[in-house]
């Protein structure tokens, strides 16, 4: 993996609340190796506002990327617990299954669940 790439957190979300979240694939410019990364804040109304956060921070590290979808994370701190539901009307769902697997890579002690039903 590229040394840039490597730089990118795999995880970036708000410590707590239920927010809109996007799955991002971040490339090195012409190359092939690519990380899958996750970004989610109660700052974004839509889940573009995150993508447009994202990609010209990408871009001036000389990184393409791309939103494979999108949805919400519900974080209690707290209790310890993460769940991820929903999906981006702009992007469609993410593959929630995939999103949950970088967020126990950050959040190793947390119970993460997810759902493709919306609720």
């Amino acid at each position: 993996m590229s040394d840039s790439l490597a730089t990118v957190p795999v995880v970036e979300i708000d410590p707590e609340g239920t927010f809109k979240y996007i799955l991002v694939r971040v490339k090195v410019k012409d190359g092939d190796v690519h990380k899958d990364i996750v970004r989610g804040t109660k700052s974004a109304e839509y889940h573009n506002h995150i993508f447009e956060k994202v990609e010209p921070a990408m871009k001036a590290l000389g990184m393409e990327c791309q939103c494979l979808g999108g949805g919400k994370i519900e974080h209690n701190s707290q209790g310890k617990k993460i769940r991820v539901f929903g999906e981006s009307t702009a992007f469609g769902k993410a593959d929630h299954s995939v999103s949950a697997e970088k967020l126990k890579s950050a959040f190793g002690d947390y119970e993460i669940t997810w759902t493709d039903d919306g609720k």
